[in-house]
C-alpha cells in the first residue's frame, strides 16, 4: 500500500420445499413486511459430478504491517508506550515525571550509557528528596491507557543503573480518574551496573477500565538509570513477550492459511537506512535497536521476527517469507550487483532461520532464540510493490536475488511485487496484485481475471480491500469484498493465494493513519466489521474442486455474485451468494446427481440495511452472520437471496 510521505439480526429460518409445498418464494428476511419488487428468478445449475477445475484452499491468508498501532498497541501484548525510551524536541514521549509532596527530582536521557550496544541510552532520574508518602519517580499511561482487570496478574520488568541507596522501586497501576492503586509491588535493586529486574503486579476485585497508567516511585534520594521497562497482561497460551489473545482469537475464526510477513511498507522503510533489518529484530529484547518505520512512529521491535513466526505458529498457519530487495519508498535503490549482494545474502541467511536445521549457521541461532525445529516455507516474496521503481531496476534485482535463492532453496516458489524480463529460469512462480478500491469499483473487478491468460506466473492477491468505511469496512466494503471473493474462488486456477490489508487497526484518536482496516480495537476489547465477518465466511466454506456450474436470467450488470466449490473429503458443497442490489433475488438452484429425498443444508447469512450500516467499538455486533437450516426435497432448491446480503449454503451432495 502506499500513503502521502444498527441493524437488526437475520431471524433463523427453516424452510421446508416437499412435494406440493414448493410453488412460492421464501426469503430469510424479517425486516419487510409489504410486497417488495423482486429480481427475475435467477437459474443456477451445478453438477457436483463433473469437476471443471481445482480450487486453492490455500486461497485465503493475512497480512498486516506496523501500521495503525497494529502491533504496538495492538497485536503484541505490550502495556507501555515507548518502553526505550525514545525522546523528540519536547523530551521522552509518554513518559511522565510522578513527584508527591516535598520530593524532587530531576530527568534527563544519557544518551553514552544504556544496558546494551543497541540500547545504549537510558532515562536518568536524578532524586535530591524522597520519603515514603514524597516519592519520586515516573508513569506511563500506555497506549491510550492501560486495561485493568480483576483478579489478573500483570508482568513487569526493567533495566536499572542505581547510584546510592535509591531503592527499592514500587511499581502501582493506578486509575487514572480517582487515583485509586489497583495493585502495587516493590523491587529491591540489588544489582551491580546494568541489571534486569521482574516484578508482578496482582489486581483484586477492581472494575475493569482502559484509564490507568503505571509508576514506578522510589522513596530516597539518589540515582536511578532505567531502560527497557515492560508491562504484560496475560498474554494468548501465556506466551512470554506474546500477543492479546482476543485478536488470535478473531484472526483463527476466518480460517486463514498464511501470514505475509513481515508486511508491505514495512519491508522498505522510508530510506535506505529504514529496511527490516532482520537480524536486529531477534534475540533477547534488549538487543534490538528498533527502527524508524513509515507510518510516523518508532517501531521497538519487540514484535520481530520470531515473534512474526510464532504468530503463524499460534494460529497453525505457514508464513509467506517477503525479503527485502533493496528499494526504498522515497525512491532510492540499491545498485543492483556487488552492492546488492550483502542484502542478498541476508535474504539467504533469513530463509535460512526459518527453514535450517539446528546444523546451520541461522538454523542454530533460531534454536538459540527458542525455537528449535524449523518453521514450514512454501513462498518467498522478493520485495514489496517494486511497480513503484521508477527507476526500472527492479528486473535486475528480482533476478539477483532469483538466481541466489532458487541455487540455494529451489525447493521454494518465488513471488515477484511486478511483472519481470529474466532469463529462462529465473521466472517468478506468481505476482503479486494490489487493489483497494470503493465498492462500485470493486464491483466492477470481479470479471477482472475471468479470461486472464492461464499460462505464465499464478497470481498472488497481495493486499486488497473495499475501502469506504473508516476505520473499519461498512456493509457496501464487505458487500465489495464478498463479490471479489467470489471472483477470486471462480479464478483460483489462477489466483493461488490472497490476503486482505491492512488487518488491524487501534481505533482511539490519533492511532490510525490508513483506513479501512479489517478488525478494529482500544486497550480493552475488538470487534469484527462486516467485512471481517464477511471474511469468515468465505474463509470457513471453501473446498478443493469447482464443478461445473452456470447461471442465467441474471442481468450481466446486475450487482449479484456467486462462486461455488466442493470439499473432496467431507463432500459438502459450498454456495458463496452476494446480492449488492436493493431488490430480493428470487433464486432457483438445480443440483445435479443430488437424489430425490430429502436434504438439509446450512445457511448462514449476513445483512446490512444500508450501505452505511457498521460495527463499531461501542456496537460491535450490530451486523454479524447469524446461522439457519435450509430444507428441501429432491435436486432443486428454490431460495431467495435478499437485498443487501451475503449468504453460504452449505450443502451435502453425497
Amino acid at each position: 500500500m502506499r500513503f502521502p510521505i444498527c441493524i437488526t439480526s437475520r431471524r433463523v429460518v427453516r424452510v421446508l420445499f416437499a412435494a406440493g409445498l414448493s410453488a412460492g418464494w421464501v426469503t430469510a428476511s424479517a425486516q419487510s413486511h409489504h410486497v417488495a419488487p423482486v429480481q427475475p428468478v435467477a437459474h443456477l445449475e451445478v453438477d457436483t459430478s463433473v469437476i471443471a477445475k481445482p480450487a486453492s484452499q490455500g486461497l485465503y491468508g493475512l497480512m498486516t504491517e506496523e501500521i495503525n498501532h497494529s502491533y504496538q498497541g495492538g497485536l503484541y501484548a505490550e502495556l507501555l508506550s515507548n518502553s526505550t525510551f525514545r525522546g523528540n524536541w519536547m523530551g521522552v514521549d509518554n513518559w511522565t515525571e510522578v513527584v508527591r509532596g516535598d520530593a524532587a527530582l530531576t530527568a534527563a536521557m544519557d544518551r553514552q550509557d544504556g544496558p546494551s550496544a543497541a540500547l545504549h541510552s537510558g532515562l536518568v532520574l536524578k532524586v535530591t528528596a524522597a520519603s515514603v508518602g514524597n516519592e519520586a519517580g515516573l508513569s506511563n499511561s500506555g497506549y491510550w491507557g492501560i486495561p485493568v482487570r480483576a483478579n489478573t496478574t500483570y508482568k513487569g520488568s526493567f533495566y536499572a543503573k542505581v547510584d546510592g541507596d535509591v531503592g527499592p522501586v514500587t511499581a502501582r497501576l493506578i486509575n487514572n480518574q480517582t487515583g485509586a492503586v489497583a495493585a502495587t509491588t516493590h523491587v529491591d535493586l540489588g544489582g551491580s551496573g546494568w541489571t534486569r529486574y521482574e516484578f508482578t503486579l496482582k489486581t483484586g476485585e477492581v472494575k475493569t477500565s482502559a484509564n490507568n497508567n503505571l509508576e514506578l516511585t522510589v522513596a530516597r534520594p539518589g540515582t536511578l538509570h532505567l531502560q527497557l521497562v515492560s508491562l504484560f497482561p496475560p498474554t494468548y497460551e501465556n506466551q512470554p513477550n506474546g500477543n492479546r489473545t482476543d485478536l488470535i482469537e478473531k484472526m483463527a475464526a476466518m480460517h486463514p492459511n498464511f501470514i505475509r510477513l513481515p508486511g508491505g511498507n514495512y519491508l522498505e522503510g522510508d530510506t535506505l537506512k529504514d529496511w527490516y533489518n532482520w537480524k536486529e529484530t531477534i534475540g533477547p529484547l534488549v538487543d534490538r535497536p528498533g527502527h524508524m518505520a513509515p507510518w510516523t512512529y518508532w517501531s521497538t521491535d519487540g514484535f520481530g521476527l520470531m515473534e512474526f513466526l510464532k504468530w503463524t505458529e499460534e494460529l497453525h498457519v505457514e508464513p509467506i517469507l517477503a525479503v527485502y530487495a533493496g528499494y526504498a519508498l522515497r525512491g532510492e535503490h540499491v545498485k543492483p550487483g556487488k552492492d546488492l549482494e550483502p542484502y542478498v545474502q541476508s535474504a539467504l541467511d533469513e530463509v535460512e532461520y526459518v527453514t535450517g536445521d539446528a546444523s546451520t549457521k541461522w538454523g542454530a541461532e533460531r534454536a538459540k532464540n527458542g525455537h528449535a525445529a524449523p518453521f514450514p516455507l512454501h513462498y518467498i516474496e522478493i520485495g514489496n510493490e517494486d511497480w513503484f521503481d521508477k527507476s526500472g531496476s527492479y528486473d535486475e534485482r528480482y533476478a539477483q536475488f532469483a538466481e541466489a535463492l532458487r541455487k540455494k532453496y529451489p525447493q521454494y516458489k518465488l513471488i515477484a511485487t511486478a511483472p519481470v524480463k529474466v532469463k529462462a529460469g529465473n521466472e517468478p512462480d506468481l505476482i503479486d496484485d494490489h487493489y483497494y478500491k470503493s465498492p462500485a469499483d470493486m464491483f466492477a473487478l470481479v470479471h477482472h481475471y475471468d479470461d486472464a491468460p492461464r499460462t505464465g506466473p499464478k497470481v498472488f492477491v497481495g493486499e486488497w480491500a473495499t475501502r469506504s468505511g473508516s476505520p473499519t469496512p461498512n456493509f457496501g466494503d464487505a458487500l465489495g469484498d464478498a463479490a471479489f471473493m467470489t471472483s477470486m474462488e471462480r479464478n483460483s486456477d489462477i489466483i493461488k493465494i490472497a490476503s486482505y490489508a491492512p488487518l488491524l487497526v487501534n481505533v482511539n484518536p490519533g492511532a490510525m493513519q490508513w483506513p479501512t482496516d479489517l478488525i478494529g480495537y482500544d486497550a480493552l476489547t475488538s470487534y469484527g466489521s462486516p467485512s471481517y465477518y464477511a471474511q469468515c465466511m468465505f474463509g470457513g466454506h471453501i473446498g478443493d474442486e469447482q464443478p461445473q456450474n452456470s447461471i442465467t436470467g441474471v442481468d450481466p450488470n446486475a450487482r449479484f455474485f456467486y462462486s461455488v466449490t466442493v470439499s473432496s473429503d467431507t463432500h459438502v458443497l459450498h454456495l458463496k451468494l452476494v446480492n449488492a442490489t436493493t431488490l430480493d433475488q428470487p433464486l432457483e438452484i438445480a443440483l445435479k446427481g443430488l437424489g430425490a429425498g430429502a436434504h438439509e443444508a446450512k445457511l448462514i447469512s449476513l445483512h446490512g440495511a444500508t450501505f452505511q450500516a457498521t460495527n463499531t467499538i461501542a456496537d460491535p455486533m450490530a451486523i454479524h452472520p447469524v446461522d439457519g437450516v435450509l430444507r428441501f426435497a429432491g435436486a432443486v432448491v428454490k431460495h431467495t437471496v435478499p437485498a443487501y446480503t451475503i449468504e453460504v449454503l452449505d450443502v451435502p451432495v453425497k
